[in-house]
């Protein structure tokens, strides 16, 4: 089968590969979309992880063989599939904080390699630890395998607004409309509350507020705190998400976030950043930090019945398609943004 490899930094190679052999309890997932994902374009483009590995996990497909143990699950059922699920019986896990849990991080999907989610590939084998709780999630007719690739995404946002006690009425700033921004601002609504996004990109300004957001402006808007103030009865906002890596939008957010309000990161910023803050400014305001990363496993379900039931619109973030072939020049792409991109998708199977 066709894969696109991580040999190195920057470093694609678009190359067969052997296909994922099947033990007795495993799933082999033939791909029809996987999304781009801005945890796979730092994993490409910086060493963080050893090569070689195929990356993708934001995947949705057809089963194409089951082991002879799988009693559940059938050749063609379509399928969204989790790349990872915890354990459900260490500390972590009893705590709810499933990402912490080293079954959720070591048991993953694979292309074949080092397992590492393995949705850029033409098939993707899904141990049976994830296929016994809950990993395999059935594609309901009518929904699209596109809308299906948004469940993983959309479960990591709802974790974020789930753990920032986000309610109706409050108000919530959102730093950056890329794609999670922007499903950042849905979801937001979704639940009662009201966005304000900011971002440096004017079209994206106005696709926030074409979602639902109350408000947009330039995140270089030098009366960004006012204007805040203005559209919060002189309180600020009740909760930032930070949902891009920038110290700027950081100390915005502190600028903008009532007192007694959150600010999450969402982001992941580079490791070498350090933010220097005067810790009196939480003391006395009693400002929360918060952060949110990867998915929750409690939130599955949830998250299906979102996209699924089209409780959000997830196909108002897809921008670009590409060929598996041509991952580089997506990856391209999304770190040279042009006004119009926002989420991009990626097909095995597309000429």
């Amino acid at each position: 089968m066709k894969a696109q490899v991580f040999r190195g930094v920057n470093h694609l190679s678009y190359e067969d590969v052997a296909l994922p052999a099947l033990l007795a309890d495993e799933v082999l997932v033939q791909v029809n979309v996987v999304g781009l994902c801005q945890s796979d374009i730092k994993k490409i483009l910086y060493p963080l992880y050893e090569p070689p590995r195929i990356f993708g996990h934001e995947t949705a497909g057809a089963i194409a063989a089951v082991g002879e143990q799988v009693q559940t699950w059938q050749v063609g059922q379509r399928v969204a599939v989790m790349h990872h699920i915890p354990c459900m019986r260490c500390d972590y896990c009893l705590n709810e904080n499933y990402s912490m849990c080293d079954t959720y991080k070591n048991i993953v999907t694979t292309a074949g390699f080092i397992p590492s989610g393995g949705g850029f590939a033409e098939y993707v084998k899904v141990p049976g630890h994830i296929v016994r709780n809950g990993g395999l999630i059935p594609i309901p007719d009518g929904i699209s395998f596109e809308e299906a690739s948004f469940v993983e995404p959309t479960n990591c946002c709802l974790k974020a607004v789930k753990k920032a006690n986000i309610q109706p009425g409050q108000t919530v700033l959102i730093t950056g409309a890329g794609p999670i921004g922007l499903m950042f601002v849905m979801l937001v609504k979704y639940f009662g509350a009201r966005a304000i996004a900011t971002d440096l990109i004017p079209a994206r300004v106005h696709k926030a507020l074409e979602l639902g957001a109350e408000a947009a402006f330039d995140a270089r808007d030098t009366d960004l705190p006012p204007k805040i103030q203005a559209l919060t009865r002189g309180m600020g906002v009740d909760v930032t998400l930070l949902a891009v890596p920038s110290e700027k939008a950081f100390f915005q957010a502190l600028d903008c976030t009532r007192k007694g309000g959150k600010i999450l990161f969402f982001a992941e910023f580079p490791d070498e950043v350090e933010i220097p803050i005067n810790p009196n400014i939480l003391y006395r305001r009693e400002i929360d930090l918060i952060g949110s990363y990867s998915s929750s496993f409690k939130l599955q379900h949830l998250a299906a019945d979102i996209v699924f039931n089209r409780r959000i619109d997830v196909q108002a973030l897809i921008s670009h398609r590409y060929p598996l072939s041509d991952l580089g020049k997506a990856v391209e792409q999304a770190i040279k943004p042009t006004p119009e991109t926002y989420k991009i998708l990626l097909y095995p199977d597309l000429q």
